[in-house]
């Protein structure tokens, strides 16, 4: 079988902090990258790569397949959301095997206001949101969070924190809203207002195939890519990041997607944050795709994810089930315009000399 994996979002941090963990997990393996920005898709780590139109174009499924073809793909895996999107909705039409959730599971996680209501109707530990129906009606869905000194206010889909702000007024977030409406385009109806989340801040990545859960591994992030310059002072992407033994995060993320879906396959990373009880609450969930901070999995712990990801897609023996391969004291640094760094606590100040007068 061919050895060729074709890689979405060519050239993004995402593509390639995956490219770079699949090559020291199985050297056998080469890459082919797509993307629809020609300056992006020229820093892919790829051994060939292709650029290609939007998604939303007609001949995007008909150049896809042909990219498949030419360069004998064996599996595609997408890097964003909107890829995770097009992919699914184009799995029958690619000629290569996808390892993906179901449609209806992809979909239920990439709405952050339906991901939340879901959970909290089965009991699972999710912020309290609420959707903005419009400007006029924002005081009534702020007052339906009770007395609270502060307020989540973001968009519904998409990564990254986009839209997001912590607000302590109705008038803050219908201004936030409003001006991302004249700036923007974006209608107030794709915002929720929800419960601060306070606390420590985790992400959680597991494997499935046919609802058995195959590996989970966790980690807390510490602090934040450009926390001096975002008013949400949180993002996904971490600075600073450490791996940890959390058995209380891996089994309510567990149970949250057995709960969406029990015959789950493929990837999920989920995003978690205490609440003001401490309560590790599930804030999204990533359906079909690697976290960007996929290092920190792939090089701790006895098991890559990703290498073990392209095994299970691939029908190649993998021998693990409900495996919590977790470690502690591992750290990875992340910056702009730098590769991750992922090293074990004992060697974080080697070479480092330090000067205290």
């Amino acid at each position: 079988m061919s050895r060729r994996v074709l890689i979405s979002g060519g050239g993004t941090g995402a593509g390639n902090n995956l490219i770079r963990s699949l090559r020291a997990a199985d050297a056998s393996l080469s890459f082919s990258a797509v993307h629809t920005d020609r300056f992006v898709l020229q820093r892919s780590a790829a051994d060939r790569r292709h650029l290609v139109p939007p998604p939303s174009h007609p001949a995007y499924a008909r150049v896809l397949a042909r990219i498949v073809r030419v360069d004998r793909i064996a599996l595609a895996i997408p890097t964003s959301d909107g890829d995770v999107a097009a992919f699914s909705r184009l799995r029958r039409r690619i000629p290569c095997r996808t390892f993906l959730p179901r449609p209806a599971t992809i979909a239920a996680c990439q709405d952050k206001y339906a991901l939340s209501h879901a959970l909290r109707a089965h009991g699972l530990p999710a912020p309290e949101t609420y959707p903005v129906e419009s400007l006029e009606t924002l005081d009534r869905t702020f007052r339906r969070l009770g007395r609270r000194t502060r307020v989540w206010c973001r968009i519904r889909t998409g990564s990254g924190a986009r839209g997001a702000v912590p607000v302590t007024r109705a008038a803050e977030a219908r201004r936030w809203i409003a001006s991302w409406h004249a700036m923007r385009g974006t209608p107030p109806s794709d915002f929720t207002l929800s419960e601060y989340l306070p606390g420590r801040d985790f992400g959680c990545q597991s494997l499935w195939k046919d609802g058995t859960l195959i590996l989970v591994k966790t980690y807390e992030r510490l602090s934040y890519l450009g926390m001096g310059s975002q008013l949400t002072q949180v993002s996904p992407i971490a600075t600073l990041s450490k791996t940890v033994v959390e058995p209380g995060v891996s089994d309510v993320c567990v149970r949250a997607i057995r709960t969406l879906d029990r015959k789950a396959s493929g990837v999920f990373s989920v995003d978690l944050k205490e609440n003001a009880r401490g309560v590790p609450c599930i804030t999204d969930i990533n359906a079909g795709r690697f976290s960007s901070a996929t290092a920190i999995y792939d090089f701790t712990g006895k098991h890559s994810m990703a290498g073990t990801y392209v095994r299970l897609a691939l029908d190649e023996p993998v021998e693990l089930r409900d495996e919590y391969d977790a470690v502690e004291d591992h750290y990875m640094l992340r910056d702009v315009d730098a590769l991750p760094v992922v090293l074990p606590a004992e060697e974080f100040f080697d070479g480092i000399r330090e000067w205290r007068r």
